[in-house]
């Protein structure tokens, strides 16, 4: 207790940089993942091409070379903080699987329900948002709940570019106090904090809508 008392307010700037980045790469992520997810599932073949790339390409590299480009190569030219380059690389990282978990969910509809819109006069995008999207999201929901907690374990690295997130303000902490062990655990609590209420919503979210099916 001596530890996170003397450095409480370190723990809690942390804490306040991982939840900003984990906020702005989930719904940064989100709008991403969706629109390459319909551009994979449009029958333009440049629109899916460009979809099929951009998915494979950052599904495939790990996060940290992608973070380490942003915060290395693209801040030459572009002038932004080691945090800000570790939330553009979670945002581009996360929609890639958001992408899928939201094209397969749109797969999961009935093609004769895209097909009836049509149809009745709606154009693609009108369907897709009116009638398409709004199951395949329900359908989607324990797959994006997934990725959204793992998008909040993964902002930890933010550390590695200076983004003053959790894992970074521990290490700190922990070469300061050569405590390894307590700082680490106190770390992790913090991260429950985010993690466990958001996976109680989804939970409780799943639940919501099977009654209501």
């Amino acid at each position: 207790m001596s530890l996170f008392e003397q450095n409480f307010s370190v723990f809690l700037q942390g804490f306040g940089h991982t939840l900003l980045a984990s906020i702005f790469a989930l719904v940064g992520s989100l709008i991403l993942g969706t629109i390459f997810a319909i551009m994979q599932v449009t029958n333009s073949r440049t629109a899916r091409s460009i979809g099929n790339i951009y998915v494979q390409v950052f599904r495939n590299i790990p996060l940290l070379i992608i973070t380490l480009f942003f915060y290395l190569a693209v801040a030459k030219v572009i002038k932004m903080t080691g945090f800000t380059a570790g939330t553009i690389a979670l945002t581009l990282y996360t929609s890639a699987f958001i992408a899928e978990s939201v094209r397969a969910g749109i797969l999961s509809i009935e093609a004769g329900q895209m097909e009836g819109a049509r149809a009745n006069g709606l154009t693609f995008g009108q369907a897709m948002r009116v009638i398409i999207l709004p199951q395949a999201f329900k359908v989607a929901i324990p797959s994006l709940g997934n990725q959204f907690i793992n998008l909040v374990k993964n902002s930890s690295i933010l550390a590695f570019v200076g983004g003053l997130d959790l894992m970074y303000q521990g290490n700190i902490v922990a070469a300061n106090s050569f405590d390894t062990f307590t700082t680490y655990i106190i770390i992790g609590l913090f991260y429950l904090v985010i993690t466990l209420p958001l996976s109680y919503y989804i939970q409780h979210l799943e639940h919501k809508l099977k009654k209501n099916a």
